[in-house]
């Protein structure tokens, strides 16, 4: 656990916030307050404050934005709470949260590398935007929005952090409101634990859950009873693999709704598990087939082959978000390879999303990410690959010399899966001719 600080700056009726840069490694292009971790010799005395941690707020809030909050313009400092990341992300932080009183808004200075944009504004303003479907935010920030919305000279925000009971329920945030996260433990590669399932649909529409993946019966029973809270019309498979569709037919039954899918899912899943549909009705999806409505706008399907030929991908006609799925890896990497795999196809695809421009992304594990930063970022990565790959083909390496060069720091146990990215590689490249 590492412990941050994070500086809620108020004057007069407004707050000051910024929206983080989409390359930035924690939380990109969320919404935020100015903060950071704690380093070790970061010291401030201030009566009754943790001479540590507000040792670390001066630092931050100089370095971001160019304020001493020795300045006269400090009226004073209250300690809001605490926020502990909760223990499904990867990267967990114990966030001190310090309400800062300016009695005037001195001139800062914004660190460009840490903020795309920033500004004062009414509280209430920012919850606006975040319950329309604009902003991107962590609990602990819509908590302080709401708490400061309603009375701006607060102190205190209790139970900042969003917190469920791990005994009897899988964790199910809002990182932009309307698109619910489900979390559950699932049958997925390491590093990655769980697997994503969104629960979607405006209260005049379907609710279309998608991708339900528990990996066993008790952790069946914590997901089923978060989405009892909000009812279910469809299931929807973003594609065939095992950690997408786990008792997702147990699921649809329960239920009474039919599974949508592409043809190619369906065909692989009947070919696999020929009753797998027993007592279910299915139904094909197509590019831009619409299946339900996000905030009044219209959810519909993408084609996104290359990492398994029938994937499809969800997004709102606003491209407010885009339900990428495992065209890229929040926790860990994508594979490429088998016959649902195809390399020159999933480069294709990538190349399209991030034409589309979409303001979010959601992954199949780990938390949505603002802007397509990480797409390009995968983008760049295979093809410096295709060219190592390349390369070594032509030096006349064989496969296994081309795997111990490229991978030789992955755990034996993902060999095999780097293996097969190995060959994607070489076959698009004998396709286009290149060897």
């Amino acid at each position: 656990m590492i412990d941050a600080v994070s500086a809620v700056l108020v004057c007069g009726e407004e707050v000051f916030a910024i929206q983080r840069q989409p390359h930035l490694r924690a939380f990109p292009g969320y919404w935020a307050f100015p903060g950071g971790k704690v380093d070790a010799g970061d010291a401030w005395a201030l009566a009754g404050q943790d001479p540590r941690l507000l040792g670390a707020l001066r630092r931050e809030v100089l370095e971001e934005l160019g304020l001493d909050l020795a300045h006269e313009s400090i009226d004073r400092v209250d300690y809001l709470g605490l926020a502990t990341t909760p223990d499904f992300n990867p990267q967990r932080y114990a966030t001190h949260f310090y309400k800062v009183t300016l009695s005037s808004k001195s001139p800062f200075t914004v660190d460009a590398g840490e903020a795309q944009q920033a500004g004062w504004y009414q509280a209430s303003a920012l919850l606006e935007q975040y319950r329309s479907g604009e902003l991107l935010a962590v609990p602990p920030v819509i908590n302080i929005l709401s708490a400061l919305g309603e009375d701006i000279t607060r102190t205190a925000v209790p139970a900042l952090a969003y917190t469920y009971d791990a005994a009897t329920e899988v964790p199910m945030i809002e990182s932009l409101f309307g698109v619910r996260q489900l979390m559950p433990f699932s049958h997925t590669l390491p590093p990655a634990e769980r697997t994503n399932s969104l629960l979607l649909g405006d209260a005049d529409a379907p609710k279309v859950l998608v991708d339900p993946s528990p990996r066993d019966e008790a952790e069946l029973e914590k997901f089923l009873r978060v989405v009892d809270r909000h009812g279910v019309d469809l299931v929807l498979l973003t594609h065939h693999h095992g950690d997408h569709h786990e008792y997702a037919p147990t699921i649809a039954r329960r239920y009474g709704v039919p599974i949508l899918l592409s043809a190619d899912t369906r065909q692989r899943l009947t070919k696999k598990h020929p009753d797998y549909f027993q007592d279910v009705a299915t139904r094909d999806l197509h590019e831009g087939d619409e299946v339900t409505t996000w905030l009044g706008h219209a959810v519909k399907v993408h084609a996104v082959p290359g990492h398994d030929e029938g994937q499809i991908a969800l997004a709102p006609v606003n491209l407010a978000w885009f339900l990428a799925g495992d065209l890229f890896q929040g926790v860990g990497t994508v594979v490429i390879g088998g016959d649902e795999g195809d390399m020159q196809k999933y480069m294709a695809t990538l190349e399209k999303v991030i034409a589309l421009k979409p303001r979010a992304l959601y992954p199949s594990h780990g938390i949505a990410l603002g802007g397509t930063h990480i797409l390009e970022k995968t983008l760049a990565h295979r093809r410096l690959r295709e060219d190592q790959v390349l390369q070594l083909h032509s030096a006349g390496r064989n496969e296994d010399e081309i795997l111990a060069t490229l991978y030789g720091d992955v755990a034996s146990n993902l060999l095999p899966y780097a293996r097969e990215n190995i060959r994607a590689h070489l076959t698009k490249l004998r396709r286009e001719k290149r060897v």
